[in-house]
């Protein structure tokens, strides 16, 4: 895989809470950030990434993840449209979510078992993306974030604080840890 890893936006920053512009260009510069984003989902071991978890606003995600039946479903979608089920046909699916952009937590998101995704591949030619199980999710969160929401905007704000507040002690703890071995090193 080629690409260069960049660093995953974290919760908070302005791009990851508004939504992305359309991709109109579908170019070499377009394939270059789709590599980058793989590179960069891989490193931080995610089964998709949005445009604006690597800071760039474009409505473009990468996914590698398993459908229900554990198949491996691989791809980038460019403007991509969600369709969901009719209420009367959706299931919904109460799994764990977490996200790379709020590392380390994880919470209970009810989601459709089912969803499909329209939009363009890497090319400008149309594409269409049906997940099932995990891919179903997958596509429902990275559509999210090109809209400029995140999982935990999805909760409730129990459990949205909850989740948070675990996110800003793991972070307090990685700080304090870099500053012991910062200190170490000098020594």
């Amino acid at each position: 895989m080629t690409g260069q890893v960049r660093p995953i936006t974290l919760v908070g920053t302005p791009v990851l809470h508004r939504a992305c512009r359309p991709v109109e260009e579908f170019d070499a510069a377009l394939r270059e950030l789709a590599d980058d984003m793989f590179a960069s989902m891989y490193a931080a071991e995610g089964v998709g990434l949005a445009g604006n978890q690597v800071g760039v606003d474009l409505r473009i995600f990468v996914y590698d993840c398993p459908d229900e039946d554990g198949q491996r479903q691989k791809g980038a979608v460019v403007n991509p449209v969600l369709e969901l089920p009719g209420l009367d046909e959706r299931r919904l699916d109460d799994g764990d979510e977490g996200c790379l952009s709020v590392p380390g937590p994880h919470a209970r998101l009810a989601r459709s078992d089912r969803a499909t995704v329209r939009g363009f591949d890497l090319k400008g030619k149309p594409v269409t993306v049906v997940g099932t199980g995990l891919l179903a999710r997958c596509l429902q969160h990275e559509t999210d974030h090109l809209e400029g929401r995140v999982y935990i905007d999805r909760l409730s704000a129990r459990a949205r604080k909850k989740v948070l507040k675990e996110y800003e002690e793991l972070r307090a703890a990685a700080a304090a840890d870099a500053g012991v071995e910062a200190g170490a090193e000098a020594g």
